[in-house]
């Protein structure tokens, strides 16, 4: 009687979990039919371009005939190429320079804007507002800012008998220029400082400051400890926009003057846009790649020693 009943509700259960099986199949169907184009252009514009850009890089290809492969021999001339080196160095300059003082700056003005002071809605809308004009707009005014003889820097400047530097049209402060340029735009980096330092529990200071702890003590072992999950992944972004710097010194600079601000993004632009290399460039940008990967691993392992996540 037990197998026949046994027998019963196995019976009864096949249909159940058919219609089940068929139900899953008809909403995996649907959920790919409508995620399709999604999928399409996913496949088109960046897995295939990956692929092909990495079939390129062994490869002569000058865009106007077809590509002739020949091995390793761009990755060979690219560590041959000075000018590899000089792109190099300035992007890391760059990023080496520009990232902490980005992150202090941002950091220090989520602190400031956190104060509860009248006019704080205004005060954090003035110093979010570089973020959202464009890249193009900020770098043509910047060219104005900038400028030796009559830019606004410099004209303040000469306020105090200060003889303003040349900025962009000198080697020596063309880089530190287009770093003043991008801490102008650190509205973005703060607004996400200013989100974390809402997190931090507000009894953790009342009690610091109970035992006698004052402001700058609270920030140091308090509330930076707290939002350094935050300060890493500013970090890695920035990290990695500053490796593929590009736009500003496209606009402002054209690399120059003297290569000062010739940054790798801009050499593998020229490259495969005005020689025609797209093999050499498509190398260059795989190399890059790889620089911008070994850095981020890097920061990823260093995160162990000084990120405090809550709860560990």
């Amino acid at each position: 009687m037990s197998d026949i009943t046994i027998t019963k509700g196995q019976a009864g259960v096949r249909p159940a979990t058919h219609r089940i099986g068929r139900l899953t199949r008809a909403h995996l169907r649907n959920g790919l039919l409508f995620i399709s184009p999604w999928i399409f252009g996913f496949l088109a514009f960046q897995v295939y371009p990956i692929i092909a850009s990495l079939y390129y890089s062994f490869t002569n290809y000058t865009v106007l005939k077809p590509p002739v492969f020949i091995g390793t021999l761009n990755y060979v001339d690219l560590f041959k190429d000075p000018l590899v080196r000089i792109a190099l160095g300035n992007t890391l300059y760059l990023t080496l320079v520009g990232v902490p003082f980005s992150t202090v700056i941002a950091i220090g003005l989520a602190l400031l804007l956190n104060v509860k002071v009248r006019g704080q809605a205004l005060f954090r809308t003035v110093f979010y507002l570089p973020t959202v004009v464009p890249v193009v707009a900020t770098s043509a005014l910047f060219l104005w800012i900038l400028n030796p003889q009559f830019g606004l820097i410099n004209e303040f400047l000469a306020l105090f008998g200060i003889v303003g530097p040349g900025w962009l049209a000198t080697p020596l402060w063309a880089k530190p220029a287009l770093i003043l340029l991008q801490i102008w735009g650190v509205g973005g980096s703060m607004v996400i400082y200013l989100a974390s330092l809402q997190d931090v529990p507000a009894e953790l200071h009342e009690a610091a400051q109970i035992d006698g702890a004052g402001a700058i003590r609270r920030t140091f072992t308090i509330t930076l400890p707290l939002i350094t999950p935050v300060i890493f992944f500013n970090v890695v972004v920035g990290l990695i926009g500053y490796f593929q710097y590009f736009t500003q010194a496209y606009i402002m600079t054209q690399g120059g003057p003297a290569n000062s601000t010739l940054v790798y993004a801009l050499y593998l632009y020229n490259n495969a846009f005005e020689y025609f290399h797209m093999g050499y460039a498509s190398a260059l940008a795989w190399v890059l790649f790889i620089i911008i990967l070994a850095a981020t691993m890097l920061l990823f392992r260093t995160a162990g020693r000084w990120v405090f996540y809550a709860g560990q």
